[in-house]
């Protein structure tokens, strides 16, 4: 079986050895989160509206910061990732911070049946589709579990972002996907001098791309917005330009690095 088949299980390994160096990371704040902080940000907090009461299934949730912040908001919250070590923690967050959230453990696409229409909103953010090679399939998930008139919030890296280098100074990459890009690379996002050094197979999705998985599942686009900052300091060469908003210094504020939608399930 070649890699790029094999996908899903070079990526969850990827995944699992990030699991005990993110938990410990700054980037992750987790004594700041087991005080009180929501990990979530302006971006996505301005798109969700009131949440009280609403049912939300959280795609690609890692070990589940964002999910029980939703929680911690009055939602009824479901998290799904790939990573059994990262699902592991998620329980073991809930239960020691006594918030009712579910996690389960499958891919994307195995999404359960169960799940089916019982969903007000979707929520996936931040360094999530990349993972995925096959967006129609993912719109088609999204679809089958909201209930009708329920919501997609979609906040993603900019596509722009994948096409540079790690040292963001030259085109790299392709903006459009063209298929699999297979890397093997040292550290994480997180901590880049941590002692891990992992296979990893990823897609570029273009903006087209991922409107089209969409409006071909009878979604209405109901916002989308483009941003010049990412809220965290994850790409090499990152600056604060302002609390929580970081560019990369020598392109300040010339390039996109982040889109955020909401779509409707007409």
């Amino acid at each position: 079986m070649s890699n790029e088949e094999n996908y899903k299980e070079v990526n969850r390994i990827l995944w699992n050895d990030a699991v005990d160096t993110h938990l410990s990371s700054d980037f992750y704040d987790m004594e700041g989160f087991l005080a009180g902080n929501s990990s979530l940000n302006p971006v996505e907090l301005e798109l969700f509206g009131d949440l009280r009461g609403k049912k939300i299934f959280h795609l690609q949730c890692h070990f589940g910061q964002d999910t029980l912040s939703l929680a911690r908001m009055g939602a009824s919250v479901t998290g799904l990732d790939l990573s059994d070590k990262a699902i592991d923690a998620a329980n073991k967050l809930a239960e020691q911070l006594q918030i009712d959230a579910k996690f389960i453990c499958t891919d994307v696409y195995s999404t359960p049946e169960e799940l089916n229409g019982q969903f007000d909103m979707v929520f996936t953010s931040y360094g999530t589709i990349g993972w995925l090679p096959d967006l129609d399939a993912w719109a088609r998930v999204i679809r089958r579990v909201l209930k009708p008139g329920g919501r997609l919030v979609f906040v993603e890296f900019h596509p722009v972002v994948w096409m540079f280098d790690y040292d963001f100074e030259k085109v790299g990459y392709n903006y459009f996907n063209a298929g699999p890009v297979e890397e093997v690379s040292d550290g994480t996002y997180a901590d880049r001098d941590a002692d891990i050094s992992n296979k990893s197979i990823s897609w570029n999705h273009s903006l087209g791309e991922v409107m089209t998985a969409l409006l071909g599942q009878g979604f209405r686009l109901d916002t989308f917005q483009e941003y010049d900052y990412s809220p965290y300091n994850c790409f090499r060469h990152g600056v604060e330009v302002a609390p929580k908003k970081f560019r990369i210094k020598h392109l300040d504020n010339k390039i996109p690095m982040l889109y955020a939608l909401s779509a409707t399930k007409a």
